[in-house]
């Protein structure tokens, strides 16, 4: 996603792809490392590996739908604004 502020959009989107490594690392070492007890056992610790990488991407995620709520809101209190002195002249 892009965002108005270019260095704050090329570092989130940078930690998003760290983000999105890291469930996909965590969920493979997981599961190859427990395959050997069973493939159940590996598959509950393989998503358990995911975990992590998930929360991550949820907050990031979540930061970029907070900044685009602020940006709509600063759009509406302009145009509020433009309103409301139309309307007092």
């Amino acid at each position: 996603m892009r965002l108005r502020e270019r260095t704050l959009s090329v570092i989130v989107n940078f930690l998003l792809g760290i983000a999105w490594a890291l469930m996909l690392i965590g969920a493979v070492t997981s599961f190859f490392t427990y395959l050997s007890s069973g493939f159940l056992t590996a598959l509950v610790f393989g998503v358990m590996g995911m975990i992590p990488g998930a929360i991550a991407i949820l907050l990031l995620e979540h930061f970029f739908t907070l900044k685009a709520s602020y940006y709509e809101l600063e759009k509406q209190t302009t145009l509020l604004r433009q309103i409301k002195e139309k309307l007092e002249k």
